[in-house]
């Protein structure tokens, strides 16, 4: 039996539900035989329309924790000898080798890395391996399509467990600022976010309004709310 609903607010102990066969339990979470608990103060989604479904048990606050294949926005802090070391808002230390940064051959005795990314320089990347093993225990890639150093837009940070908030159900929420403010969003999965816009006053009010959603996560009926935002916004704006 299931004891929550869709945008329940469970706390530490909160009974989710048992084990079945019509839905699976994944998160913050704790078990104590068939029965899990909210393992912290979080938020219930529900995904799926079929069985079994997905109840996803969110925590309102904490650190990113890596997955493989994530998409995420970093900072270079430091060049090493065989490439660099990416601040990915993480406990754990990211590495981008040489080779999974550019497609051309480098010489690492003669080349000068800060040609390809200096200290500061920021990158949209993706994690290709985690693995608690290594050194660097976060392996990125920049090599893919769309993926490599940022230059333009603005980066604002979030909470890294508010990002399903913002990017909304199947990309509801995010694809609002490019339908109606022609507003390229690119949400990384630790908590930045990278908004280009036409103006430098539509960044801003898009990233305040990014802001708002990481306050008003837990609210229900969010998505209306940001899009009478959006549409006050343009008619003061003179928007179309």
């Amino acid at each position: 039996m299931l004891n929550v609903t869709d945008r329940m607010i469970v706390l530490p102990g909160d009974l989710i539900g048992g084990k079945s066969n019509d839905y699976v339990i994944v998160g913050s979470v704790y078990w104590e035989g068939d029965k899990a608990y909210a393992a912290t103060v979080a938020m219930i989604n529900i995904k799926g329309d079929v069985k079994p479904m997905e109840v996803q048990v969110i925590p309102l606050n904490g650190a990113y924790k890596p997955r493989q294949g994530d998409i995420v926005i970093g900072y270079v802090i430091d060049i090493l000898v065989n490439g660099w070391e990416i601040d990915i808002k993480s406990p754990y230390s990211a590495y981008l080798p040489i080779n999974e940064a550019t497609l051309k051959p480098v010489d690492v005795v003669t080349a000068d890395l800060r040609n390809i990314l200096n200290i500061g320089d920021i990158v949209l990347a993706k994690i290709s391996d985690f693995n608690l093993a290594k050194d660097y225990p976060v392996t990125l890639t920049i090599k893919e399509s769309r993926l490599g150093r940022i230059e333009d837009g603005t980066i604002i940070e979030i909470d890294p467990v508010k990002v399903p908030r913002v990017i909304g159900k199947k990309g509801s929420m995010v694809n609002m600022f490019k339908d109606e403010l022609n507003c390229d969003v690119t949400v990384g999965q630790n908590g930045r976010i990278w908004v280009r816009c036409r103006s430098k006053r539509d960044e801003l009010f898009a990233s305040q309004t990014i802001k708002f959603i990481e306050k008003e996560s837990h609210q229900s009926g969010l998505m209306d709310k940001v899009k009478a935002i959006i549409q006050s916004y343009k008619s003061t704006a003179g928007l179309p």
